[in-house]
């Protein structure tokens, strides 16, 4: 009887946290992608296996939480809307650092579009993904790993990390660090090596900028 009520329990338990889960997948004609990254404390940009657009949002502070599209002929909008009760912790902590949603959605791209995103405080992650991409946010940690397409990043304060091989590139930050190859540079760094390749452009009133070119 013992071991019955602790399978119950963990059932429960399992089943409580897969619908914390939600998941969305869909086809689309769109050359353009924009995701609106509020409520979410990061997101990890991959590229799509399938074709699909695919999106899996996890969000361990609310009951429920939902993934909205709005389609349209050239574009689809990516949005997250959540529901229920924040945990106690979260609503205290949320004063202090105005994060820790713990909220965090993988969208996994097809190829030939061009994506946009925009939000406030989030950490923004790609892996290693080869569509053109643009970020407008105003903090975050963002994490480009291997930069294979066009890639526009502006944002107010953070940490930047990325490796970019064979780009032209601009980096601007007024009051924060821009390290390229372990060399420091002040305020701007510029390397144009020739009008074909792709371009890579970060903007910044106050992030720090890591990147590595070898």
């Amino acid at each position: 009887m013992r071991k019955f009520f602790l399978f119950i329990l963990l059932t429960s338990q399992t089943l409580c946290f897969s619908q914390k889960k939600v998941l969305k997948k869909l086809q689309t004609n769109a050359d353009e992608i924009n995701i609106y990254t509020k409520g979410l404390d990061n997101i990890i940009l991959e590229n799509s296996s399938t074709g699909f657009l695919e999106i899996a949002l996890q969000a361990e502070s609310y009951d429920d939480q939902l993934i909205k599209i709005e389609q349209q002929p050239s574009k689809i909008n990516v949005k997250f809307d959540f529901e229920g009760t924040q945990t106690r912790e979260v609503i205290f902590r949320k004063f202090i650092t105005k994060r820790l949603q713990r909220a965090s959605a993988i969208v996994k791209i097809p190829k030939n579009k061009k994506v946009y995103i925009f939000g406030e405080n989030v950490d923004i992650e790609s892996v290693n993904y080869n569509n053109d991409l643009a970020i407008y946010i105003d903090n975050g940690i963002v994490k480009l790993n291997t930069i294979q397409s066009n890639v526009i990043l502006k944002l107010y304060s953070g940490n930047v990390y990325a490796k970019v091989k064979s780009a032209n590139i601009n980096v601007i930050s007024n009051t924060g660090k821009i390290e390229i190859d372990d060399v420091l540079y002040q305020k701007k760094y510029n390397k144009v090596i020739e009008s074909k390749l792709k371009e890579v452009s970060i903007t910044s009133i106050k992030a720090n900028i890591f990147l590595t070119t070898q």
